[in-house]
Formats: C-alpha cells, sequence, structure tokens
C-alpha cells in the first residue's frame, strides 16, 4: 500500500461561510477591480464595493420572495456573471444553490430537482424555461422560475428593497464552515446521476489550498495583478472552485459563455487573462488550430520543428527540477529563442499576450502535449479530483511539474494507494456524501477515506499517475485485463482523430470505435486535392483510413499484443453530450455507445 501527504499551508476555517469574503474585500479595499463584466460587447470592471452592493441587493430579493435559510435553488445556465452573483446571494441567506447542466434533458432536470427538493429555479432564457416548465408539474415544492434573460436580477433587486439589510446579515452570520453550500450532480457516466453535498468548508479548504501554493499563477510579478477568464461550465465542480478562488483570491474573474473557436480566441485577446483553466480537450483544440494554421500557410516543417525544440526543452528544464540533468544547452537554448519569436510568442498572442501558466483537470493530458504548451511559454499544472473531493486533490506543484502525472496531494491531502491499486483520498475538501443515499455514501467514504473508483499509483516522489477507472478496465474472453484509457488517449494523438473508444469485454480480442475531427478532416482533403467528402463516403475513404490505421498501430506499441487494437471501424458522427454519449465534462459514456452501436460493434468481430 503507497501513501503520500502534503501538510497543509492555510488554516482550517473555525466560521462563517463563502459569502463572508465578498463582505470583507469591500471592507478591506472597495475601489479593488475583483470581477470583469461584459455589456454590449465591452468588458467593464467591478470592484469589490459594486460586487458586495449587487450581492447584497440580490439576497434581499431572494428574502422578499420567500428563499430562505437551508432553502435550495437550482441554477441552470451557461458560465456567466448573473450566475457568480446568484451563488454569492444565495450563499448570503445561508441557502445552497444546485448547479444544473444548460445541455440537460428535461428526464434529467426532473431528477435533479426532485432529488434536492428545490423551491425555486434561476434559468438563463426561453429555452431553459422551457424544460423546466415541461415538468414541473411533477415538482409540487417548486414554487418559483426566474430567467436571467427577462431581468430577473433587476426584478429581485427592486423587489427586495424593502428589505432591511441585517436581514442578510442575520442569515449569513448563521452559517458555519460545516454548514451545506451546494449540492452537485455527478456527471452519470455509469448511471443516474448523485448529488454530492459539499459544505462551506470543503470550498475554502480547496480554494485556499490552491492559491497559497500556487502563488505564482494566482499572485504573478507581472504588473497588472491575476486575472482568468472562466469558460469552464459553472455547472461542474472544476468552474465552481475557480469562481470561489478567485473571489476569495482577488483575482479577477470574467465569464465566457461560448467555448466556440471564434468567440472564446475574440474574448481572450479582450479580456488578456494571465492564467486560464481549462479540460485537455481546449488544448488540443488549440494546439491543433495552430498546427493546421501552419500547414495551410506552407510552414508544418518549421512548425513540427518548434513543436519538437519546445518539447525537449521543457524535458531538459523538467530534468533540471529533478536532479537529473543540466538544464538546455546552449545550442537547444538558442534553438527556442528563435523559434520563441517565430511560434511561440504568436500562440501567447492568440490567448491574449498575458498567459504564462494554466491548470488542466477533468481527463487526462498527454504528456507531450504538456511538454509542448511550457516549451512555448505557458506552464500547465495538470491536476486530478472529483465531485466529491470539491474538484483538485492533486496537481503538479509550480516549482516541479513532472508531465504525464496528475501531481501531488494539494495541500492538507492525503493520497493513498489501496491493495487492489484504487486511489483513496483524504482531507478537507473531502465531500460530507450523497444526498438521499446513505447505501452510496456509505461505498464511497471508509473511515475518513473517499474510495474514488480510479485506479493509480505513486512515484517515489509522491507524483500521482492515473491507469484508469476500475469498472472500465475490460476482460477479453481469453481473460487478460486492459485498461482503454491509455490506448484510447494515444489514438487520438492523432490530428484526424477526435474520439476513441476501445470495446473487448467479454470478447476474444480488443477492437476499437473511432470518430473524425471535421476541421481537420476538411483540412487534410484540401492539403491532398481532395474533393469534401460525405461523411458516410469518408469512412470508405482509403488513404484516410490508412491515416487512423497509423494513430492505431502507435497506440499498440504502448502494450502486449494480447492487449492491442486488432480491428477498427471509423464511424460518420460523432459522440456528442446532445446524443447522450458524453457528459458535460466531455467524459464518454460506454455503455451508452456501445449500445447504441451494437452492430458495429458485432461487425468487429465476425469472423
Amino acid at each position: 500500500m503507497q501513501e503520500f501527504t502534503v501538510p497543509p499551508v492555510a488554516a482550517a476555517p473555525r466560521s462563517g461561510g463563502l459569502a463572508d469574503i465578498v463582505f470583507d474585500n469591500a471592507a478591506d479595499d472597495p475601489q479593488r477591480v475583483v470581477l470583469g463584466r461584459k455589456v454590449d460587447g465591452h468588458w467593464r470592471d467591478v470592484t469589490a464595493e459594486q460586487f458586495r452592493d449587487e450581492v447584497l441587493a440580490l439576497a434581499k430579493g431572494l428574502i422578499a420572495h420567500g428563499v430562505r435559510y437551508n432553502d435550495r435553488v437550482a441554477i441552470m445556465s451557461r458560465t456567466r456573471y448573473e450566475w457568480t452573483l446568484f451563488d454569492f446571494a444565495l450563499w448570503s441567506v445561508g441557502a445552497q444553490p444546485v448547479p444544473i447542466y444548460p445541455t440537460s434533458s428535461p428526464e434529467q432536470v426532473l431528477w435533479m430537482l426532485h432529488d434536492s427538493e428545490v423551491t425555486a429555479c434561476v434559468v438563463e432564457h426561453e429555452e431553459h424555461a422551457m424544460t423546466v416548465g415541461s415538468v414541473i408539474g411533477r415538482l409540487p415544492q417548486l414554487a418559483r422560475l426566474w430567467q436571467m434573460d427577462a431581468d430577473c436580477v433587476g426584478e429581485l433587486t427592486r423587489d427586495g428593497e424593502r428589505v432591511i439589510d441585517d436581514m442578510v446579515h442575520g442569515h449569513r452570520l448563521a452559517v458555519t464552515p460545516d454548514s451545506p453550500a451546494t449540492v452537485i450532480y455527478t456527471s452519470g457516466t455509469t448511471g443516474r446521476p448523485r448529488g454530492c453535498v459539499l459544505t462551506h468548508a470543503n470550498f475554502m479548504f480547496e480554494a485556499d489550498a490552491l492559491v497559497s501554493r500556487w502563488e505564482p499563477v494566482f499572485r504573478p510579478e507581472s504588473g497588472g495583478g491575476a486575472s482568468t477568464l472562466l469558460f469552464l461550465p459553472l455547472a461542474h465542480v472544476f468552474g465552481r472552485i475557480v469562481e470561489v478562488a478567485s473571489v476569495r483570491g482577488r483575482i479577477k474573474l470574467g465569464h465566457q459563455p461560448d467555448i466556440s473557436a471564434d468567440a472564446l480566441m475574440a474574448d481572450l485577446a479582450a479580456f488578456r487573462p494571465t492564467f486560464i483553466l481549462a479540460v485537455p480537450y481546449i488544448f488540443e483544440k488549440v494546439f491543433g488550430a495552430a498546427r493546421r494554421k501552419a500547414e495551410s500557410e506552407g510552414r508544418l516543417s518549421a512548425f513540427d520543428k518548434a513543436v519538437e525544440v519546445a518539447v525537449r526543452y521543457a524535458e531538459a528544464g523538467e530534468e533540471k527540477a529533478f536532479g537529473t540533468g543540466p538544464g538546455p544547452g546552449a545550442a537547444l537554448r538558442m534553438q527556442h529563442q528563435f523559434f520563441e519569436k517565430l511560434a511561440y510568442g504568436k500562440l501567447r498572442a492568440a490567448m491574449g499576450g498575458r498567459v504564462r501558466t494554466a491548470m488542466s483537470g477533468g481527463s487526462a493530458m498527454q504528456r507531450r502535449l504538456g511538454l509542448f504548451f511550457s516549451g512555448a511559454g505557458i506552464t500547465v499544472y495538470e491536476g486530478y479530483g472529483l465531485t466529491e473531493s470539491t474538484a483538485a486533490a492533486t496537481a503538479n506543484p509550480p516549482d516541479r511539474p513532472r508531465y504525464g502525472t496528475v501531481g501531488q496531494p494539494v495541500p492538507g491531502t492525503t493520497v493513498r494507494i489501496a491493495e487492489d491499486g484504487e486511489v483513496w483520498l483524504r482531507g478537507g475538501h473531502v465531500f460530507s456524501g450523497y444526498l438521499n443515499d446513505p447505501a452510496g455514501t456509505a461505498a464511497a467514504l471508509r473511515d475518513g477515506w473517499l474510495a474514488t473508483g480510479d485506479l493509480g499509483s505513486l512515484d517515489e516522489d509522491g507524483y500521482l499517475t492515473i491507469i484508469g477507472r476500475k469498472k472500465e478496465i475490460l476482460v477479453t474472453s481469453g481473460g487478460k485485463s486492459v485498461s482503454p484509457g491509455p490506448l484510447e488517449e494515444r489514438v487520438r494523438l492523432h490530428p484526424l482523430v477526435a474520439q476513441c473508444v476501445v470495446i473487448g469485454n467479454d470478447r476474444p480480442y480488443v477492437a476499437a470505435l473511432i470518430t473524425l475531427d471535421p476541421d481537420a478532416v476538411a483540412h487534410w482533403l484540401r492539403m491532398r486535392g481532395k474533393p469534401q467528402l460525405s461523411p458516410a463516403d469518408l469512412v470508405r475513404d482509403t488513404d484516410l483510413e490508412n491515416e487512423v490505421r497509423r494513430a492505431v498501430v502507435a497506440a499498440n506499441t504502448m502494450v502486449s499484443q494480447a492487449e492491442s487494437i486488432r480491428t477498427f471501424r471509423i464511424l460518420a458522427g460523432q459522440f456528442t453530450e446532445e446524443d447522450g454519449f458524453l457528459t458535460p465534462s466531455h467524459k464518454l459514456k460506454r455503455k451508452a455507445i456501445e449500445n447504441s452501436y451494437g452492430i458495429e460493434v458485432e461487425a468487429l468481430y465476425r469472423s
């Protein structure tokens, strides 16, 4: 059994709740800019004093409409300023926000609103209101529905004018660290979502540990202070902890609801954050777009050389940090300086020009991709966590990142590898249990340890590597155990591949279903003078199949012959969240995919 502990760097909170920091910030430095808000296409600063006044006014409106201490209020929206405003207003009256993904189906919404017994719901727009409205007849406890795009904030603020400030403060001062702060539903990769009850102490522990330990990220030496543009969904615990850590750390926070390439890149350029937080998918898309642009301009050879130099430069820096090498040599430094002007500076400029650090979570990032971004001047700290651990339980430390791992325990956390290889966690960020599910809580929490369901290993320095999910391990009919994750990730390294699902449970050998990246395929066809083909014709293109086969062969070099992918099928469509094949954090719903593509799966095993 392996175990590694990192001692805490911040004292555990003894009193108060999450809303207190809004009022403390305004009292200590009222004119400090704490948020950025996009109004009519332009970014405007929001000071600590302004934000406090808006939170207090909205909290008074909530009280005027009957929201009380310990009530639960659902929020169904994309990532936008009003969500953060509602979060802190609800915490100010001791209520519990319940985040709902904006893409949730009516049946999912019904389950979560019923299970959490919400008394009110905030939605973003008319479509969301119609989704809730379609099930409201089965939710007798749901008494109020507010819509952001119908100016519910203004309406609530006006209605709260008759409520005295002390009524809000009375509620706020009754909140303790152990009070429930929110119920966040898991993404449901293997079944019905479960509501994780997270306390104010969970969030404060996690946020304070991150801000204290990763000071170079949250307290940059460059002028202007730290800032981040949040485009992660606030319905996910990762986005939520970014929100809380930013307000507690007095880090300027902006919101971006649209993560399409054009909208995101435009706001990165306008907002100019110093760091970003994202899932690996975003970094993969940025890299892929840069590579395609270089190829279109006839600079692919130079771009690939720049990538190779960045990777070697970062690897040399990593070796020096761990005492296994001298660092980049003179020749490598000269090459790196040459490509700094030609490639790396342009990549950073496209992301606003001030980004020097980033944090990645939600799924595994390929070591080579992390090394590239580091060598290009953007250090990506990969981490690992769950909703049940209030986001990050481990993360690569700022002074010694080890690429390809998810880092060491965050301060105040212990990581244990159980006898069967399962990762167990202990710390102040571990949740208090699942709502209305004592059996599930008992299975997850064992003598104070959170059994994560993930398999992993710790190295001699306490860096964690995630191998895969216990429930996802495949066992072929020949008795060979296969972890699908590493194979899938390696296949996805090919620019043309969007997604890969490895199958083979109770089958004679391992096979794969593969989808294609539409942008990459369109570019590939264009560069080879081929006509743009329909999805049905694409999957029959011999040249394209041979390209994908190279990705499969490369992945097979990682494993034994018995574990290798023997055959594969290229699919015409994509695995999407709307079709029920992906969670909102882009994790594959394997059972749903295998069930829906049963014909294709059976075809892979015909003799």
